[in-house]
C-alpha cells in the first residue's frame, strides 16, 4: 500500500499529522483543520506526488507539504488564505450593472 493510499484512509485531521509525523499545536488545528488538508493537497498536486515515485521519497514529500500547509496558516487565519471559494468570493466585487452617464456616447460623438 503506498502513502497516498493509506492517507486516503483516515478519517481525521489529527490521523494526517499522526501518519506523517507533523508536530501540531490542537488550537490551530482546530480552526483551520480542513483548510490545511484542503491545501495540502493542492500542494501534493502541484508538486506532483501523484507520480510513481519510491514510497520513502513520496511519504517525505506528504510530510512536507502537511508541513507547509499548516505552517500557512500558524501565519495567517482561514479567511485571510481563502482556500474555499466561498472566502475567495466574499472579496470579489459584485457586478452592479451600473454603468455611468460619462461613460455613453452618441453614435458619431467624438469625446
Amino acid at each position: 500500500m503506498t502513502v497516498l493510499d493509506e492517507l486516503k484512509r483516515l478519517a481525521a485531521a489529527e490521523d494526517f499529522f499522526r501518519v506523517l509525523g507533523v508536530p501540531y499545536d490542537p488550537q490551530v488545528l482546530n480552526v483551520a483543520r480542513l483548510h490545511i488538508l484542503r491545501r495540502m493537497g493542492a500542494y501534493l498536486v502541484d508538486a506532483a506526488a501523484q507520480d510513481e515515485v519510491d514510497a520513502t521519497r513520496q511519504r517525505e514529500m506528504c510530510r512536507a507539504q502537511l508541513q507547509r500547509a499548516y505552517d500557512d496558516f500558524t501565519r495567517s487565519t482561514p479567511i485571510s488564505e481563502r482556500v474555499f471559494k466561498v472566502h475567495k468570493d466574499a472579496v470579489r466585487p459584485a457586478y452592479s450593472g451600473f454603468v455611468g452617464l460619462s461613460e455613453l456616447t452618441q453614435p458619431g460623438d467624438e469625446t
